[in-house]
């Protein structure tokens, strides 16, 4: 017997792992001090449970302590990215690079961008029916190069299809050239091996409650290089992680997230395996119970392509807001969290070409580390009864 409601939403958050939320307890009533206070066993206390948890998560970035600056979650540190090196740019022009599928986070700030006097490029991904579809070419990008091209930010794992960007080949493109690449990790830390050495970045964003951990906290690698990496910051008043993000530390938080990290990576491996074969199972049950199910995005079987427990699918003459409402008692969506109040249909399923219907009839599962194989079953039954009572309603049946 499965129990009700059955949450298959962890792209848009996660549940808090009951280990973190145990990490986290003793700095709300007991060590409770402000890590910038200096002058007392409180502020010591809070300071020293950061310090552990910069190193923390430096040690699963690959990176040191130093590049590591806690923000509220990855949007903010998103636009502190693209305003903060928009607005120090020295070259004429100021121009930045980005693709057509990243979140709202990146291409809300780089619109604000544009109409402020930067030129903003947006490039385009391989489309439906390819096995690699959502990925971006990276000639296009090296195409896309001009002399006063300052950023190139590139998501690593989109939140709706769960494409897996090559960015180790991007970034050495940019290396060569001095361009500055920043990508929203938000989506893959956690979920794959992501270390900023390997992926050839300069900047990095996270966010903590799309690994198990609490909302209200993430952060930003901003790597140590020469020439200096010069970002200005976006909020003032304290000068807080180095001056790039002032304001109090929330150490609860903060601590939450590292742990969360840590327990993620200790799993990672076998997790990674599981979420693969119950994301492939609701797949297949999901196909052998209805007629003319599409799967949106790369291919589920091709490895480094795909999050392991992303499934994007289309169900033809089927309005994807109405199967959702049908379904009470299984939680997933039709996209992106942050556009749900948005009627227009998902920017990411359009820019690999899917038609505005197909677009609508398409429902994102997010499966995470409490999704069990029961569950994964009765989602099959669920949507699948949904579905087929919906079409025998609808108007397009033929």
């Amino acid at each position: 017997m499965v129990a009700t409601p059955v949450y298959m939403d962890n792209h848009a958050t996660t549940r808090v792992d009951p280990r973190v939320v145990e990490a986290m307890l003793p700095f709300f009533t007991e060590q409770y001090g402000n890590a910038g206070s200096t002058s007392h066993c409180f502020g010591w206390d809070a300071a020293a449970a950061v310090d552990a948890a910069r190193t923390s998560i430096a040690r699963s970035l690959g990176c040191t302590p130093r590049e590591i600056v806690f923000t509220s979650g990855a949007t903010e540190s998103n636009n502190l990215v693209l305003r903060g090196v928009a607005q120090r740019g020295r070259r004429p022009g100021g121009h930045l690079i980005s693709v057509t599928t990243e979140h709202k986070a990146i291409l809300d700030p780089l619109q604000r961008l544009a109409r402020r006097g930067c030129d903003v490029t947006l490039l385009g991904v391989r489309q439906a029916g390819e096995d690699d579809a959502g990925r971006l070419d990276v000639q296009q990008v090296v195409d896309a190069f001009r002399d006063d091209t300052l950023l190139v930010s590139v998501m690593l794992a989109n939140n709706e299809i769960g494409v897996i960007q090559d960015l180790a080949a991007l970034g050495r493109e940019c290396r060569s050239r001095g361009v500055l690449l920043h990508t929203d990790a938000t989506q893959a830390v956690g979920r794959i091996p992501v270390e900023v050495g390997p992926l050839e970045v300069d900047l990095l964003s996270f966010s903590g409650h799309k690994i198990y951990g609490p909302k209200g906290v993430g952060g930003l690698y901003v790597g140590r290089r020469s020439p200096r990496i010069k970002i200005d910051p976006q909020i003032e008043g304290g000068g807080q992680e180095g001056g790039r993000r002032s304001g109090t530390l929330n150490v609860p938080g903060i601590v939450g997230m590292a742990h969360a990290l840590e327990l993620c990576l200790d799993d990672m491996p076998s997790e990674a395996a599981r979420l693969a074969k119950l994301r492939n199972a609701l797949f297949d049950g999901l196909t052998a119970a209805i007629p003319d199910v599409v799967l949106n995005g790369p291919g589920l079987r091709s490895p480094g392509l795909r999050l392991p427990g992303n499934l994007n699918c289309s169900f033809a003459l089927v309005d994807g807001e109405a199967l959702m409402m049908s379904m009470r008692d299984l939680a997933v969506s039709s996209g992106s969290a942050c556009t749900s109040a948005n009627p227009e249909p998902s920017h990411v399923l359009r820019a690999i070409g899917l038609d505005d219907d197909r677009t609508r009839a398409s429902l994102r599962f997010g499966l995470g580390r409490f999704t069990t194989d029961a569950e994964v079953q009765f989602a099959v039954e669920t949507v699948a009864e949904a579905v087929l009572r919906l079409r025998k309603m609808s108007s397009l049946a033929p």
